[in-house]
């Protein structure tokens, strides 16, 4: 199984950087404008707050919160290996950003900002790469229905969305994040496997056998 998790992140890593080439050709340039301008339009001061709020959850700082509420639940494995991949998926956002360098949408004069300006270039997206990545490990952990992680998976999805409506990141930059968060956890659940059968939660306690009584 460890192999194959490897290999998985070897493909995904490749199709993520697939998708920066792809995007950087004109015609992938023009698909990924009219797709962008599509999800950045103006919805109404509802769908702006709300997405301003929901984009924030896939930040470094809101997976530590989530680390902490699994910390202090007892399941401190998951807390920690999930916290793990979300840190190590954010430094290769960061590095990935450095090397690509690719402007953001508001400096190209493409989009309406809803959000401060963040650091670093727009590929890839670090927040849906964050949050994936953490929620990945922490589900597989925790030992989650398949149910539970398509709802995480959704909640991630979103977040990707909301970065293309607040104006920071084009569609790919987005799709090439959840690709490369996706090969983190991949990767990561690879390297540190855990017994088969005991996910990490909280700690069960010890049933003492009743002592024999002396008659």
């Amino acid at each position: 199984m460890e192999g194959k998790g490897l290999v998985r992140a070897g493909l995904l890593g490749s199709a993520a950087l697939a998708v920066a080439a792809a995007s950087s050709l004109p015609a992938g340039t023009r698909a990924d404008r009219r797709l962008f301008d599509l999800v950045n339009r103006d919805r109404g001061a509802v769908a702006d707050a709300l997405m301003g709020g929901i984009t924030e959850l896939g930040s470094i700082l809101a997976s530590a919160g989530a680390a902490s509420v699994l910390a202090a639940s007892g399941r401190r494995r998951a807390a920690v290996e999930a916290m793990g991949a979300a840190s190590a998926m954010w430094l290769l956002g960061q590095g990935s950003k450095k090397l690509v360098r690719r402007p953001r949408p508001y400096e190209a004069g493409a989009s309406r900002r809803l959000v401060d300006k963040p650091n670093g270039s727009s590929w890839p997206s670090s927040h849906p790469a964050v949050l994936l990545a953490f929620i990945t490990v922490a589900a597989r952990r925790l030992g989650l229905s398949r149910g539970e992680r398509v709802a995480l998976d959704l909640l991630a999805s979103i977040v990707a969305a909301s970065r293309v409506y607040v104006g920071v990141h084009y569609p790919s930059d987005v799709v090439g994040g959840m690709l490369l968060g996706r090969a983190v956890a991949d990767t990561w659940t690879a390297a540190v496997p855990v017994t088969a059968g005991r996910p990490a939660g909280p700690r069960r306690p010890r049933q003492r056998r009743p002592r024999p009584r002396l008659e």
